[in-house]
């Protein structure tokens, strides 16, 4: 369920002429039957509300005095948001001549035509104050209290989401709080000037709009209405130097390329524009790639399997993303450990509609095409995923026919759209026969309609710091770090990271390190374990130049990991002979 909250003006929208239609009260009934949640948000003082409408207990927030207070109908408890007025304005617009003056907890009202008044006393008193207007009333209000101050505040209280939240209103008041909803909606009866900035005019006035509002809703989530607002989408691709966006709800994604071949920076950029917008998400990371990801809690490590009611626990706050890591949980354990947080992510997405978006990084340690998964073990509404993996062929059929949208990179897009159009039977795409550049990306829609096209991937505004920290200082577990046997299988020195392997190989003799180079270890550990097609690529250069001695080769070995590894000052740690 994407939208959890219906969030409603009251005055010209929710009431005609202050009061709510049976039809319409029926109608909120029936949303709140479908597990879903009230919010009104209204310039009214919350006595006013009470009198007007005594069914103010189907809300479970009221937002009222257009944002400064918040009313619980079920405890009646009142939270003030905002400071309370000043007792001087108050006196000095009287003697001024405002009479018709209401003052509630937070709000100071009154109506047109005394607005220039109360901007005169405004900047005579040097009060850091604002005036909103709505329908000729004139509002006064601390600085930052407006309709959307106040819905976020409920929706806090709810451990809900704004990305979660219907709004709609009819006035000049609306236009804040309509704006940070995911889905912002105005009655027939609005003004023009609302209107002209949501993503759906309804074609009925006040509390009917409202009910043909929550029809939609409960038909199809407001699927229907999805192409109307572009507010959410997020960049991760040019295309003839025009941005091309993902929705910001949709189909899974599929990922898909060697190692090196830039999948990972591509896949980054998409969790960039995911972070930007504020969605939360939860990354599945198999192998470590995402420990050291800003704005999110890394939970799990090399010896640490991450507890599944941790996850969710840090997932219940909407403001909080996660990266599940499990370099600490074995290989074969992976996918039954995958389903057992599918199944808590899965139940959250029903009470909250969170995580927004999960990553799943190297899909394949999760779901390998050989698995014997359960029956029914894919959610009927898998939505907002992201699947990045080397192959399609490793991936189970039953996840591919879900994907929609892929994204090709490398030197082998043609045989990995081949294992996907042979896996899901859809139709192949036309691949243009030039190999990609550097930073391209073939982006293959596969419905709705068909179509490829051949991009540039937008640059991530976060570096991967992997090559800086993870590889050079971190933890691999037993089955991804590097051992020094010999030619003999004599010896067992394991290497976790980079600096360990520099330290070890310094103090091994010739003969060791001459196997291991000659026999291609540090070449294939470097490109399958570390990631760094480069790297694996020089060691393999210098090992094929036999006229150097063992003491060059592995100077040479030595010096391009610190070339390419040396950590930040303000990490304290060089790898070992670095300055």
């Amino acid at each position: 369920m994407r939208y959890q909250v219906l969030a409603t003006d009251y005055d010209g929208t929710l009431a005609h002429d202050g009061r709510v239609s049976e039809p319409t009260l029926r109608s909120l009934k029936r949303f709140l039957a479908s597990g879903r949640k009230l919010i009104m948000v209204s310039g009214r003082e919350l006595p006013e509300l009470k009198s007007v409408f005594p069914e103010l207990n189907l809300f479970q927030w009221v937002v009222a005095e257009n944002g400064g207070l918040l009313y619980e109908p079920a405890t009646d408890k009142e939270v003030l948001i905002g400071n309370p007025p000043s007792l001087e304005l108050v006196e000095t617009l009287r003697r001024r001549g405002v009479h018709a003056l209401s003052v509630g907890q937070c709000v100071v009202a009154t109506w047109t035509p005394y607005e220039n008044v109360v901007l005169e006393v405004i900047r005579d008193l040097g009060l850091e104050l604002q005036i909103i207007f709505n329908k000729g009333a004139v509002m006064i209000l601390p600085a930052g209290v407006n309709k959307a101050f106040g819905l976020s505040r409920a929706l806090k209280e709810m451990k809900l989401s704004l990305h979660n939240t219907v709004g709609v209103g009819d006035a000049e008041n609306d236009h804040a709080f309509l704006q940070v909803c995911e889905f912002s909606a105005a009655v027939a009866n609005a003004l023009a000037s609302l209107k002209g900035e949501v993503d759906l005019v309804l074609p009925i006035d006040h509390g009917g709009g409202v009910e043909w509002l929550i029809d939609r809703i409960l038909v199809d989530d407001l699927r229907s209405f999805d192409s109307r607002s572009d507010r959410h989408r997020l960049p991760f691709v040019s295309h003839d130097r025009e941005e091309l966006t993902l929705p910001s709800f949709g189909s899974p994604i599929l990922v898909c390329g060697a190692s090196g071949s830039g999948k990972s920076s591509l896949a980054n950029k998409m969790v960039d524009s995911i972070a930007e917008q504020a969605y939360q998400f939860c990354i599945i990371d198999p192998e470590g790639d995402y420990e050291s990801l800003d704005g999110a809690v890394v939970l799990g490590g090399p010896s640490t399997v991450p507890p599944v009611e941790e996850a969710i626990h840090v997932l219940e706050e909407p403001s909080a993303n996660v990266v599940i890591c499990l370099t600490g949980v074995p290989i074969p354990d992976r996918p039954a450990y995958f389903l057992e947080v599918l199944a808590e992510l899965m139940r959250l997405r029903v009470r909250t509609g969170r995580p927004h978006w999960l990553i799943l990084d190297e899909a394949h340690h999760l779901m390998p095409a050989d698995w014997s998964q359960p029956a029914d073990w894919l959610p009927v509404n898998w939505m907002n995923v992201i699947l990045i993996t080397v192959s399609p062929r490793l991936l189970p059929t039953s996840v591919l026919k879900r994907v929609e949208l892929l994204a090709l990179v490398g030197t082998d897009t043609d045989r990995a759209a081949a294992e996907f159009t042979a896996a899901t039977q859809v139709d192949p795409p036309p691949f243009d026969p030039l190999p990609l550049g550097t930073g391209e990306v073939w982006l293959w829609r596969t419905r709705n309609p068909p179509q490829v096209v051949r991009c540039l991937a937008l640059k991530s505004h976060r570096e991967h710091t992997r090559h800086l920290r993870k590889y050079a200082e971190g933890q691999l577990p037993v089955d991804r770090s590097f051992y020094f046997r010999g030619p003999e299988g004599k010896l067992n020195l394991r290497a976790q990271n980079l600096i360990l392997f520099c330290q070890l190989a310094e103090g091994l003799d010739d003969s060791t390190w001459r196997f291991h180079l000659r026999n291609g270890d540090y070449s294939r550990w470097f490109r399958d374990c570390i990631k760094d097609d480069r790297l694996a690529a020089e060691t393999t250069s210098i090992a094929n130049l036999r006229e150097l001695s063992d003491a060059e080769s592995r100077g040479r070995v030595l010096a391009a990991i610190r070339k390419n590894y040396t950590l930040s000052a303000a990490s304290q740690l060089t790898l070992p002979g670095a300055s």
